[in-house]
């Protein structure tokens, strides 16, 4: 499974689990709108460390928090890349 893949099936599972409903997962949804509230991005980013192993967050210094659903999975892309 790909990273993407991996973002978007949690994604879809903490929705489900929170009873929150998500718009449909594009690049250009804004995170704030996808359906999600902190709390589910909150989960999600600890699930993520969990399963890949990354945390992209803590990695880099200045590093550009994500507005959209790509920009988060490019995140996290280029997290597994260094």
């Amino acid at each position: 499974m790909t990273i993407r893949e991996t973002i978007l099936e949690q994604m879809r599972a903490i929705a489900q689990q929170q009873h929150k409903t998500l718009k449909p997962l594009t690049d250009d949804v804004s995170l704030l709108e996808s359906g999600l509230d902190s709390l589910c991005l909150a989960i999600l980013v600890a699930n993520l460390d969990d399963e890949l192993d990354l945390d992209p967050f803590g990695s880099e210094e200045g590093a550009e928090i994500p507005v959209t659903v790509g920009e988060f999975v490019r995140l996290y892309e280029t997290a597994a890349i260094r």
